[in-house]
């Protein structure tokens, strides 16, 4: 087992680590920026580190610091979290070179994975549908233009590296592919220092679901079964579930079956989420392969009851699975909700300060991942995630009036917050009969506009 491990991440995922290592008997240092030193995982670690200043380029995302803070603490391993590094193959290369267990996949499979258009080859390859699109880079508009009118409209230009909808747009026509080409190739150069991309049909209110699969280093490789993940904005998810709701036991089947074989195909070892696109005739596409754990994972956690960051330090720390695909049978149904600092008013633009008064919500089936105390100052520098509100019901239907009535408990002022927000998505009729689609909550916030129910943006 792993001796001392780093957590190179800060806030709710650093704190869930935290708390696995204890659990694990295994020690731990927290990397922090110094706007973090007061931070809960902080206060609660065993040892801390201070990596640099506020924004990440110096602080979570500068490798020589997070390396030698490993190395200075006497560190056998880092854990990335999600976000930051996590998926960053030349952290996991310097890890191998430093003797430092990586706590996810090889670096190998890191490049091929956070490279998409390696990625669908690789599918391709292995018999994993994918959208039809180009299969290499496309440098210039004229390319673009081409391969759209293969394809035929609408297409997504979507970036080769990085994720969370940044690099990523719609062209409905050759006119709007003209105009949106250059913005996602300068918007991947900024997010993710490669401003290449690929082009691929856009499908219209697709389904998003993912499947989470566990392998290790002896050639055993598990579905958990999967994650509706379709309630987004602006490509960032807000609201995920397992199962997956309204869907045919032949797609469930062949969802899990494909992230098995696509994870076979990598060379997959870790904790990882393959993700898929689902159309009105349930035919299914490959995305992409989160190659990390991910937000939404206790929604799999409390289904299945497996312990994905234990396993994760397991198996980083060569074990074998002690258990088989026949053992994973999922249990009732769990719902997730990201709490973030947001202002829905002025359209959900971040919202910083200080916590003054918090209150969370608790009873049968209640979990709340948070760094969140009294008198916490939420910083600019980072995401908007705030807490993450998980229920588990009998049912999808006990699963949503639990989250409803955990909504309403719950009390966080001195930021806006999503809260009321969701507590209204959630009672959408399209939500509530499972008539999920990634376009959802977009038409859910124009009819509430429409109906001033939710206030105009400013």
């Amino acid at each position: 087992m792993i001796r001392k491990l780093l957590i190179a991440n800060r806030g709710e995922i650093a704190l869930r680590i935290l708390r696995a290592c204890h659990e694990l008997g295994v020690s731990s240092v927290v990397a922090y920026s110094d706007v973090d030193r007061d931070s809960l995982p902080v206060r609660l670690s065993d040892e801390a580190v201070c990596i640099g200043p506020g924004p990440a380029s110096r602080s979570y995302n500068n490798i020589p610091a997070i390396i030698s803070a490993a190395l200075v603490t006497g560190c056998d391993a880092i854990h990335p979290g999600y976000g930051f590094l996590a998926e960053n193959s030349s952290l996991a290369e310097i890890c191998e070179e430093c003797n430092l267990i990586f706590v996810g996949p090889k670096p190998e499979v890191l490049s091929q994975s956070g490279n998409k258009s390696v990625a669908r080859q690789i599918m391709k390859k292995a018999k994993i549908p994918i959208t039809p699109g180009s299969e290499d880079p496309v440098l210039d508009v004229q390319a673009a233009r081409n391969i759209a009118r293969e394809i035929g409209f609408p297409v997504l230009i979507k970036a080769v590296a990085g994720g969370g909808g940044r690099g990523m747009r719609v062209a409905w026509d050759e006119r709007e592919l003209m105009q949106v080409f250059p913005v996602a190739q300068s918007e991947a150069q900024a997010a993710f220092g490669n401003g290449a991309v690929y082009v691929e049909r856009y499908l219209d209110r697709p389904r998003h679901v993912e499947v989470q699969i566990l392998a290790d280093g002896h050639g055993h490789v598990l579905s958990l079964g999967e994650r509706d993940c379709s309630l987004q904005r602006r490509y960032q998810k807000l609201i995920e579930e397992s199962p997956a709701p309204n869907i045919s036991s032949k797609l469930r089947d062949g969802l899990n079956k494909a992230a098995v074989r696509a994870a076979k195909a990598l060379e997959y070892t870790g904790a990882g989420t393959f993700e898929f696109l689902v159309d009105r005739e349930e035919h299914f596409y490959f995305a992409e392969v989160n190659a990390r754990i991910q937000v939404e994972h206790p929604v799999t956690e409390f289904v299945t009851g497996y312990d994905l960051i234990k396993w994760q330090l397991k198996v980083a720390s060569g074990e074998q699975l002690t258990f088989s695909q026949k053992d994973v049978r999922p249990r009732g149904h769990a719902i997730e909700a990201r709490i973030n600092a947001e202002n829905v008013a002025a359209d959900f633009a971040p919202s910083c300060g200080q916590i003054e008064d918090l209150f969370l919500p608790g009873g049968p089936g209640v979990r709340v991942d948070t760094h969140l105390y009294s008198g916490y100052v939420v910083p600019p520098h980072y995401d908007s995630l705030l807490a993450k509100l998980i229920v588990w019901g009998s049912d999808r239907e006990e699963a949503i009036n639990r989250l409803h009535r955990a909504l309403s408990e719950t009390m966080i002022s001195g930021v806006h917050t999503t809260v009321d927000f969701y507590k209204l998505l959630i009672r959408d009729s399209a939500f509530v009969n499972g008539q999920v689609h990634t376009g959802l909550v977009g038409e859910f916030i124009s009819r509430s506009r429409e109906n001033s129910v939710l206030v105009p943006a400013e």
